[in-house]
């Protein structure tokens, strides 16, 4: 049971510190720049058609997970394409960036660009061609027998509203909704003070997490006290916990009852920083439900997820397709840490940065459950072929070892 409560504290704690204040920059530089330009970020990606796939490519590329996050709402209301989606999850570096970017730069470099490749080539195909279409939509129906996918809308010439996502009203049934949708004497101001306590901790947590990755990601004790291992503990659990309250009642009272949304513009700063907590708290939720079933799974089944993607031979890169189907970043953050140390070919990482979509995917799960599955086997099955050409030619076109690239 103290094993139990240990994983929990220090699931809660590394989940805030290692993940959400990184999701909470990137959301927060996104909101800035839609605040300083009016919208204008968001109307570019809406009016270019064409170049969504690439664009949201870019925007999964960016470290962390909250340009990818950007993409998904945007999806759910008609604005870009289904090719789009699968682009920007493709290309997701997500947070195990944060760790390759630091121990291994020269692998980064590679692992990423082959994603942005890879993935913005299958959002162009699955638009053009809806490939697959028939059999990925077989098979989901087989998981939730009442879905009608759209996995594969053939766009063509334009982009409108998804089939799965009709408005009987005559206007997009998630849209944002500015304002409070409660009013309380006390609950109102203390969702107001959570929110900028939320923002203390998440710039402590941002410090401490900046250490933790350059440190090389060590075994941090789970302890109050002054030190590192102190910090790293009290800002974490402080974070999570307003974390839990912004999300299961703030959000009612701050004007952003609606996450998972996508915004055209911010009306202040306030508004901005407000609607980045906000949506930071939302996936924190979906990161601790990932890192616990993760942690629990390990220590009740035996199971080493790692182990596994280090298999002998071409299981390698499968693994690490394997592993990069698990939503979330946590499972990632470990591959990307076994591989700095020299534990994983190369191939397995390049596999993994195509197949993983992040945290990204916990809105787009959240909200179209459907469309979350298309698109992660979309996404699969370009992370094969790549991680499994990588393992037979890398040593032989490039001349260097797998084990070991580019780590620093």
């Amino acid at each position: 049971m103290a094993d139990l409560q240990s994983i929990l504290f220090a699931s809660l704690r590394d989940g805030y510190v290692q993940v959400s204040v990184f999701v909470a920059v990137t959301v927060l530089l996104f909101g800035l720049v839609q605040y300083r330009t009016n919208g204008a970020l968001l109307r570019a990606l809406e009016e270019n058609e064409r170049l969504q796939p690439l664009f949201g490519g870019l925007l999964g590329l960016t470290p962390g997970c909250g340009g990818a996050i950007v993409v998904m709402p945007l999806y759910v209301r008609g604005s870009v394409s289904f090719g789009t989606v699968v682009a920007t999850l493709g290309a997701t570096a997500g947070d195990s960036a944060f760790v390759i970017l630091a121990l291994a730069p020269e692998a980064a470099l590679y692992a990423y660009g082959i994603a942005l490749a890879a993935s913005v080539a299958t959002g162009y195909l699955v638009d053009s061609y809806g490939i697959g279409v028939a059999r990925v939509d077989a098979a989901v129906s087989r998981v939730s027998p009442t879905a009608t996918t759209d996995g594969g809308t053939v766009v063509n010439s334009r982009v409108g509203p998804n089939p799965t996502h009709e408005y009987p009203s005559g206007s997009p049934t998630h849209s944002h909704e500015a304002g409070p949708d409660r009013s309380s004497k006390i609950l109102t101001p203390l969702s107001h003070a959570a929110h900028v306590a939320w923002w203390v901790t998440a710039a402590g947590g941002l410090v401490l997490g900046t250490m933790y990755l350059l440190r090389g990601g060590p075994e941090v004790a789970l302890t109050v006290g002054v030190g590192f291992d102190g910090a790293f503990t009290v800002f974490g659990l402080a974070g999570a916990v307003l974390s839990l309250y912004l999300y299961g009642v703030g959000r009612h009272y701050v004007g952003e009852g609606q996450v998972a949304r996508a915004r055209d513009s911010f009306s202040s700063l306030y508004d901005t920083a407000t609607h980045a907590a906000m949506e930071t708290s939302f996936v924190t939720v979906w990161v601790f439900a990932a890192f616990l079933a993760y942690e629990y799974g390990v220590v009740l089944t035996g199971l080493d997820v790692s182990a596994i993607a280090a298999g002998a031979g071409v299981l390698a890169p499968i693994g690490g397709v394997a592993v990069g189907l698990i939503p979330g970043c946590g499972p990632q953050i470990l591959l990307a840490s076994v591989y700095a140390e020299g534990g994983l070919p190369f191939s397995a990482l390049a596999s993994n940065a195509v197949a993983q979509d992040g945290d990204a995917l916990f809105p787009l799960l959240a909200i179209d459950p459907k469309a979350a599955i298309v698109a992660t086997i979309y996404n699969a099955l370009p992370a094969l072929v790549v991680g499994v050409a990588l393992f037979f030619l890398w040593e032989p076109v490039f001349g260097m070892p797998e084990f070991g690239f580019g780590v620093a």
